[in-house]
């Protein structure tokens, strides 16, 4: 299958690429004209598209100009020229798909030509970037282009203010993190005034780096959250028992679906620890989440490789790129198991206020389009996902990076041997060395080994991340040895210092394989940049962390029948068909983890959009009392529905029930009497004429603003509060959800269904509590009025 997807792309790509170069020959034919405009004349040219887009013409007839329009300036501004396979890529993200381009190929400055275009239709463009440094950066370089031609350019980072947030919103182009985007979508539906939302919109979208936004950074949520009352203390006492368990005994693990779960073994252990019948039953649910959260914090997240300790936090680290994740908690006790196990002080449990998945959030947008140097090994995700493809797009010179074979050991005593000659032997070259590192637990071993060899070098980890731009700026110089996490100069060209060039370039030591195909080609991709020589080696062993999740029984299989040479190299079987076997597993099992994480909430997605719509109708309602009136009337049709019996008539055992929630809501009173045997129709006609009396009260108020603000501010805050308790049903639902399929059940067409029967069921409770709070406050209304 991955064959033919590699046959479409290539023939895909070739004849994507075939078009444009017709297309880049008519942007370059204008290059002439265009030099011999003024800056006052060239910067007009902006405002004559932008009429040409309101008279009906669209982005793709005018684009070949506009391109033409942003080369040029970007000559006379920053004094930087755009190759061909620049302007190439720029006109394949134009049409929503991905340039897969080298490393230091100037994606950077090819992002300046889509993102002019699209920026003339006056809607906003995004361009997202992995980290703020870059934003800024960008920002401030290409910013200038589009600035010169008249556009407003926009940065957005954290700690803004709102007002300086809509600001950088309501410009042109905005420069920003993929995450802050996200969370300013989800705070602008937690406002209480149209005015405090920052966003306009999801238009358009250049997401460089665009596989480490949309597929490794996807696996953890945007998560907005409060403090939960749940006691942290049974945290401590899950994490204590969790650590007592025997593995296979008590609990069963699948590294590369990253689960765990409880054996039937480990299931009394627990109902004995607490002295309970039935783990499983509603009123220990929280217990046994506790427990679920334990189990993942002590067996799934590792210590200087999901997360660092720093300052007595735990902080969050992206295990692709190696980054801290700033501002991401998890969610749901998770944050506080991971506390627990590590002994630190266990803060209050947040609960989820806003979320949603960096897929969901991107998937908003009209046109979604980035670049990559390794999207390829992807290509199926993004177009099942995002429906984007993956267009690979020539050098501008020739590749002269030479990627020897990987070299696998039976151990890492041989392999580390070997890593340590080889640092020497390419040290005495004079070459600089970049060694790949794929956790920080493995680039501070590595660090060791080096320092009791005397072997000078810099590290880079996400611990040293504030040094990473001028670490990676001196990679490139005689002499130099890096070791780096996987986040090793994404964004930073590694420039080669003088006479390097000569000697070889850049040499990349890999230390393991990577859990994707995608990284292991990043790291390599630091070498090599526009032409330059350079090379790369993986250096192996069978006891890494990768093999680590892979199937035990077919690892100690492979182990019994390979052969070795004196130095602890593997020699047969063939040891890279073997290990391109174990990484394709362990990335299968990591897509499949996001597609079942994706189905999940693709369920609450929708339900998402139809809670934020209905926010935004009552933010913007000028009607909000007959709003009010529509969904009170509307609950209590729901309220006799519920009441009647088989023959469609007030069941006799819910009258009390009836008539103390009429009571209770709008101070309506009936003898129980005049109520037997009474349909719905016969109800409603009896509720009308109270119900009209109460809204017509309500409606003849005096202070109609005051009133209409206070009503509309219980809504919705009633609303949120309904938002916050559904979504917490659903992590519940969602817990659960694995048991489904050993009772051959679909648990995604179950969760689904219950999904929405949970939410009836919440929208049902909100109008309740609406209700209730109106009632209430027109109660004090009537104690003023008498």
């Amino acid at each position: 299958m991955s064959i033919m997807l590699n046959q479409y792309t290539k023939l895909k790509s070739k004849s994507e690429i075939n078009k444009l170069q017709k297309l880049v020959k008519q942007i370059n034919q204008l290059e002439d004209q265009f030099k011999t405009l003024t800056n006052e004349q060239l910067r007009g040219k902006t405002v004559e598209f932008q009429n040409a887009l309101k008279d009906g013409k669209t982005l793709k007839q005018i684009r070949v100009e506009a391109f033409a329009v942003v080369k040029e300036a970007a000559s006379r501004v920053i004094n930087q020229r755009h190759y061909d396979v620049q302007i190439l890529g720029g006109l394949v993200l134009t049409d929503g798909n991905i340039s897969q381009m080298q490393t230091g190929e100037g994606k950077t400055l090819m992002a300046s030509l889509p993102s002019y275009l699209f920026a003339l239709e006056g809607k906003g463009v995004h361009v997202i970037t992995s980290n703020e440094y870059l934003a800024q950066r960008d920002y401030e370089l290409i910013g200038e282009i589009h600035k010169f031609l008249g556009l407003k350019v926009g940065l957005n980072i954290a700690d803004l203010s709102p007002a300086e947030k809509k600001e950088a919103y309501n410009s042109h182009i905005t420069y920003g993190t993929g995450t802050e985007f996200g969370f300013d979508y989800l705070r602008d539906h937690m406002v209480f005034n149209e005015e405090e939302k920052v966003q306009r919109g999801q238009h358009f979208a250049i997401i460089d780096e665009i596989d480490n936004t949309l597929i490794d950074e996807a696996r953890t949520p945007l998560i907005i959250a409060s403090k939960s009352m749940l006691s942290s203390d049974l945290f401590a006492i899950t994490s204590m028992l969790v650590k007592s368990l025997k593995k296979d005994e008590d609990y069963e693990i699948n590294l590369v679906y990253q689960q765990v779960h409880l054996t039937e073994k480990g299931i009394l252990k627990f109902e004995k620890a607490f002295g309970i019948d039935n783990l499983y039953d509603t009123e220990h649910q929280i217990l046994f989440h506790s427990i679920n959260q334990s189990l993942q914090a002590h067996f799934i997240f590792k210590k200087d490789k999901d997360y660092i300790i720093r300052d007595g936090k735990i902080e969050l680290v992206d295990s692709f790129t190696g980054r801290v994740m700033e501002g991401r908690n998890l969610s749901n006790g998770l944050h506080q198991a991971i506390e627990a196990k590590e002994g630190l002080e266990i803060n209050e449990e947040n609960l989820t206020q806003a979320s949603v998945t960096i897929q969901n959030y991107f998937r908003m947008y009209s046109t979604l389009c980035g670049m990559t140097g390794s999207a390829l090994p992807a290509q199926k995700e993004f177009m099942e996902t995002y429906g984007m493809d993956v267009i690979n797009v020539p050098t501008n010179r020739p590749n002269q990076r030479i990627d020897h074979e990987d070299l696998m050991y039976k151990d890492l005593e041989h392999k580390y041997k070997k890593i340590v000659n080889t640092v020497k032997e390419i040290h005495e070259t004079g070459r600089p060395i970049l060694i790949g590192t794929t956790s920080i637990e493995q680039s501070e071993t590595l660090s060791e080994i080096l320092k009791k060899n005397r072997i000078k070098h810099q590290l880079l980890n996400a611990k040293s991340v504030e040094e990473e731009a001028k670490m990676i700026s001196i990679a490139g110089q005689r002499k130099m040895i890096t070791i780096a996490t996987n986040m090793a100069g994404r964004g930073t060209d590694i420039l080669l210092g003088e006479g390097v060039a000569e000697l070889g370039g850049l040499f990349i030591l890999g230390t393991e394989r990577h859990e994707s195909l995608r990284i292991d080609m990043q790291l390599r991709g630091r070498a090599g940049r526009q032409g330059d020589p350079g090379s790369s080696q993986f250096i192996l062993s069978l006891e890494d962390h990768l093999m680590h999740q892979f199937d035990e029984e077919e690892l100690e299989k492979y182990k019994k029948k390979i052969k070795i040479n004196e130095e602890g190299l593997v020699i047969s079987p063939n040891p890279i068909k073997f290990l391109t076997m174990v990484q394709e597993t362990v990335e299968n099992g990591h897509f499949s983890s996001r597609i079942h994480l994706l189905k999940l909430d693709d369920v609450v997605d929708q339900q998402r959009k139809l809670i934020y719509s209905k926010r935004n109708s009552l933010l913007n309602s000028e009607q909000i009392l007959n709003d009010t009136e529509q969904e009170i009337r509307d609950y209590v049709d729901k309220l006799i529905f519920h009441s009647l019996d088989e023959h469609n008539e007030l069941a006799e055992e819910k009258r009390d029930a009836f008539t103390y929630r009429l009571q209770e809501l709008f101070g309506i009173s009936f003898d129980e009497k005049e109520l037997i045997e009474m349909d719905k129709e016969s109800l409603a006609e009896l509720l009308n004429p109270s119900l009209d009396s109460y809204f017509a009260f309500i409606n003849e108020l005096d202070d109609r603003s005051n009133i209409e603000f206070q009503i509309r501010n219980i809504m919705m805050r009633a609303l949120d509060q309904m938002w916050i308790s559904h979504m917490n049903d659903m992590e519940n639902l969602k817990e659960g959800i694995h048991l489904r399929g050993y009772a051959q059940e679909d648990p995604y067409r179950l969760y689904t269904l219950e999904g929405f029967e949970l939410f009836d069921k919440n929208l049902e409770s909100f109008q309740y509590d609406m209700t209730a709070k109106v009632h209430s406050y027109v109660n004090s209304l009537k104690k003023v009025e008498e």
